[in-house]
């Protein structure tokens, strides 16, 4: 059997995720390992047997695979977040690295680990598998040929040993700090409701907006909704941004409650009758956006209310619904809630794609040209003082092009962004593949160290400190002195520490999109810090 899974390397790739995936479902004081359970069946394959392991390129091609989908994905979100209040959070994030990379040289100073093993109890107290990769490929560029196996597995070992406690003491320091400093997630909940888009009915009434246009009184109120349709007489139309209003129209309103109540205020009083029900001379549907043409247009540039009699009253992304403004661009696999004629009805599906297989679709041209573009970057050798000279390879090059491309979204004809469950899928493939990788390869190097010597333990009790301190140092500062929301910044510290498994447990305990928010605003700084941090503790500390 050992011989069979060493010539077969496509079983034992299979085999790994199929018994790794079950196994990682089981809950173990309310928490499963998730995907990364397939990193621990990868160890035990390879502990078998030297020679059972997968090809180096396993790997490679699912860690390119991961970090792009998640700079496409988080790409437009990540720049908008800086210009917004993000410098603050990202200015937290990578202090944090730091912090972390300056008490790793710290324990250098006073203890005789190997380099490689440092820089494994560093990626893995912040479970940060772009670092490791990061490391792997700069200890392969400087090892010579006949030492690279055992020099490679170094890393993955301390990784290994560190990253099951990276991954609770981050829980661990959540439930603690909620204790400590009496906050909670559940107060996510309530700012749920608030960010939940209603809908309401008003009836026209306040004389200061008679006569005025509907544009006027959303700029000049300062008003963030979208209204729908006028009802005047007994006839429907769109309410144009031009439409002039007169004493009892009746229109509806799409927004935040709180919002949508200020806009009432503002207009006149809310009404009993919903119009939103009246099908008979306007109509809503729901109609996925698949056309190319589309992607990356914002709603500014289509004009869609003057040039297709088309307003879209809110858009669905993922499981999130978006409240549309003249700045939002549409991406592959939106749901937009049109409201037109209903003899337009089909010519909006036709002009949208309205095309569920299309959310499955990859374009493969623009999928290729962008991580070999990565590629190049990653290659281009960054000095720093001190003579120090690092690359940011495989993983940092693809994600920092990622990250440009999904913040530009297209360039001419060329698409770059994915659809939404396309995206999710390549990325979790991916990541399996990367985690069955560096598993297997590691496996043996990892059963040798557990066996013969007492390393392990103390890496595990170096990963547990760091992490745990870690930890109550960001909420600590990210509470009292930035004073974020604490739903939002356990969505922060699971970017931070670049770990979904964390932020499931966030969000099953707030139930809230604040930490998925929290959580997408600080991951490309914190992985990009990370790989670059790895290769200069690297150089640093041999």
């Amino acid at each position: 059997m050992l011989q069979l899974l060493s010539e077969s390397p496509l079983l034992l790739l299979f085999l790994v995720l199929a018994i790794g995936a079950p196994l990682g479902k089981i809950k173990i004081g309310g928490v499963n390992a998730g995907i990364t359970s397939i990193l621990f069946t990868g160890l035990a394959f390879g502990a078998l047997s030297p020679t059972i392991k997968l090809p180096a390129i396993v790997y490679e091609i699912g860690l390119v695979l991961f970090i792009y989908c998640i700079g496409i994905s988080s790409g437009e979100q990540f720049f908008g977040n800086l210009r917004k209040k993000g410098l603050g959070e990202n200015a937290l994030t990578f202090g944090s690295v730091l912090l972390v990379a300056a008490v790793i040289v710290l324990i250098s100073v006073f203890a005789s680990f190997k380099s490689s093993y440092l820089v494994g109890i560093f990626a893995g107290s912040l479970t940060n598998t772009p670092s490791l990769a990061a490391s792997l490929e700069f200890i392969k560029a400087v090892t010579p040929v006949d030492l690279i196996e055992h020099a490679l597995a170094e890393p993955v070992v301390a990784y290994s040993v560190c990253y099951p406690m990276g991954v609770m003491g981050m829980i661990l320091a959540i439930i603690l700090f909620q204790r400590i400093f009496k906050t909670s997630l559940k107060a996510g909940r309530e700012v749920t409701d608030a960010d939940k888009l209603t809908n309401a009915t008003v009836v026209i009434s306040n004389g200061n907006v008679i006569g005025m246009a509907v544009g006027e009184i959303i700029t000049s109120n300062k008003l963030k909704v979208v209204f729908g349709r006028i009802s005047r007489d007994g006839t429907s139309f769109l309410a144009l941004n031009n439409t002039l209003l007169e004493k009892g129209d009746l229109m509806t309103i799409v927004g935040k409650p709180a919002q949508v109540e200020r806009a009432i205020g503002v207009l006149g009083a809310r009404s009993n009758i919903k119009l939103e029900m009246d099908h008979q001379q306007l109509d809503v549907r729901r109609i996925f956006v698949s056309n190319h043409d589309l992607v990356g247009q914002s709603l500014k540039d289509l004009n869609l209310p003057h040039t297709m009699g088309i307003i879209i009253t809110r858009i669905r992304r993922g499981d999130s619904d978006i409240l549309p403004n003249a700045e939002t661009t549409l991406q592959f696999g939106d749901r937009v809630r049109v409201l037109t004629g209903r003899s337009e009805l089909a010519s909006a599906s036709k002009f949208f794609g309205d095309s569920y297989a299309a959310q499955s679709e990859v374009d493969i041209l623009t999928l290729g040209l962008g991580v070999a573009i990565g590629f190049f970057i990653g290659m281009i050798p960054i000095p720093l003082p001190g003579g120090i000279v690092l690359k940011l390879g495989i993983a940092g090059g693809p994600l920092i092009v990622a990250l440009i491309l999904g913040a530009v979204n297209r360039i001419g004809k060329l698409v770059f962004v994915m659809p939404y469950s396309a995206n999710n899928t390549i990325r979790q493939f991916g990541l399996v593949l990367f985690l069955a990788g560096v598993g297997t390869r590691s496996g043996f190097a990892f059963r040798e160290t557990i066996a013969h010597s007492d390393q392990g333990l103390n890496f595990f009790l170096i990963g547990s400190i760091i992490t745990l301190s870690i930890g109550f140092f960001f909420l600590f500062v990210g509470h009292r002195f930035l004073k974020i929301s604490f739903p939002r910044l356990a969505g922060m510290l699971a970017g931070f520490q670049t770990q979904p498994a964390v932020l499931a447990f966030v969000n099953e305990q707030a139930r809230s999109e604040q930490p998925n928010i929290g959580y997408s605003s600080v991951f490309p700084i914190a992985t990009l810090s990370k790989i670059i941090l790895a290769q200069i503790l690297l150089t640093l500390l041999s």
